[in-house]
């Protein structure tokens, strides 16, 4: 925020910052209401929801009716005051979501596309571009209407080089100028961060680790990788590969070195999807998908018994290294094998992790509604655009309008999205999960 500290000018702004953070949170209030939450007094608050009305940051919605005497107008945030993106990306396609100021999702799109397909891997910033097109059709808004856009992919940056590493599948997402051709395609500030990142942040916001500020989230799907949270900061490591425990070496699977497109870690072999299908087949229960198998094993008495002991028991190990390392207070296990294991394959890994580490954290299932990932991106892309808009401060060809007309103008995109707020600003109400229609 522009200003020195203590002047009019930067009180106004803090006092109007406040004042759109509440209306977030608690939806359309009275002049009189927002008085009391924000203490100011009625003038002061009449003022200030002049000036942000006049900054089209918040508008009237209605009266208050029922009660005695003159009805109450009624204000709140203007959705349209801004709009941001987020995607998520795996090997067979991108998926967008576009949503206002609010969090409110207006419209997803989603491109099918094979990563290491010859016709794909140079095409990224292309494909991109046509899932936000796709989205921001569906949600009724024309393209540059972004101010905002956070993408979440398997690896992690390298804050060095400016290169996606750990996510050998993707090869047309490695180049160091990725951010740049993605942020011209898209005339938005771009920001890439690590899915499951995203997914425990989707976590604090919204799940199991809303109160903890020390945790750990174990993501299981077609890949393997954990986020690492202490006091309430995302661990990150040298070069962004902090969580990518994939590819630690476990006992009972073949050591892996190289790193190419079709070398998997050792906890991976043991608890991806892929995994968890040849262990279902090996014990007579055939199914196409990891969640498929683990459904039917859960229904299957003797030989799904049997999957299920196995499977906790590979993820223990795997836990008891992690836990032995990080001692948190919370375990979150999320993504589609977690998932679809359920709360009896939460127990099973509960049994499996007494003796094998001293630490005992508690181990919860994710309760996160949706896609984990496409929600901690949305959080990530709202916070970023609200710092921006709701500075009032700003002028206001910088705070206002849609990104695409003034890209250039903006500071240098940042490599990868910011870090969760502190444990402390949780409970803030700036806040509020996005919203789906």
């Amino acid at each position: 925020m522009a200003g020195t500290p203590g002047t009019p000018r930067v009180l106004r702004a803090m006092n109007d910052r406040a004042a759109l953070d509440l209306l977030l949170a608690h939806g359309p209030l009275t002049r009189t209401r927002l008085g009391e939450l924000t203490g100011l007094s009625k003038p002061t608050a009449s003022q200030l929801l002049g000036r942000l009305e006049s900054a089209g940051l918040v508008r009237t919605t209605g009266n208050v009716t029922g009660r005695p005497g003159p009805s109450a107008q009624l204000y709140e945030v203007d959705p349209g005051a801004a709009h941001v993106a987020a995607l998520t990306v795996d090997p067979e396609g991108i998926t967008a979501a576009v949503a206002d100021i609010t969090g409110r999702v207006l419209g997803e799109h989603r491109v099918a596309a094979v990563a290491t397909a010859e016709d794909v891997r140079d095409r990224t910033a292309h494909l991109v571009a046509r899932a936000v097109d796709g989205a921001l059709a569906a949600a009724g808004l024309r393209p540059g209407a972004l101010h905002r856009t956070v993408i979440g992919t398997p690896g992690a940056l390298d804050p060095h080089t400016g290169a996606l590493r750990y996510a050998p599948h993707l090869p047309g997402w490695h180049s160091p100028a990725l951010l740049d051709e993605l942020a011209a395609a898209l005339g938005t500030p771009v920001a890439l961060e690590n899915d499951v990142n995203l997914a425990a942040l989707a976590e604090r916001h919204a799940g199991t680790a809303r109160d903890t500020s020390d945790f750990v989230l174990l993501w299981a799907d077609e890949g393997v990788g954990a986020a690492v949270v202490i006091g309430g900061t995302l661990l990150r490591g040298a070069t962004g590969g902090a969580g990518e425990v994939g590819y630690m070496p476990l006992p009972g699977a073949p050591l892996t070195r190289g790193g190419g497109p079709r070398d998997v870690g050792g906890f991976q072999r043991l608890v991806g999807a892929p995994a968890v299908i040849e262990l279902a087949r090996a014990h007579g229960l055939g199914a196409a998908t990891a969640g498929d198998a683990l459904r039917l094993a859960a229904a299957t008495p003797g030989a799904g018994d049997a999957v299920l002991a196995e499977l906790g028991r590979r993820l223990a190990l795997g836990l008891a290294a992690i836990v032995a390392v990080v001692d948190p207070e919370l375990v979150v296990l999320s993504g589609d094998v977690c998932q679809a294991g359920g709360e009896r394959l939460r127990e099973l890994v509960e049994d499996g992790l007494t003796g094998l580490a001293l630490p005992r954290p508690r181990l919860r299932l994710s309760t996160v509604e949706g896609s984990p990932i496409l929600t901690g991106a949305l959080h990530t892309a709202l916070a970023a655009a609200r710092d921006t808009v709701f500075d009032t401060t700003a002028a206001p060809a910088l705070r206002t309008g849609p990104r695409s007309s003034s890209a250039a103008k903006e500071p240098p995109c940042p490599t990868r999205a910011p870090d969760p707020a502190p444990a402390a600003a949780r409970s803030s109400p700036s806040s509020p999960p996005p919203r789906y229609s």
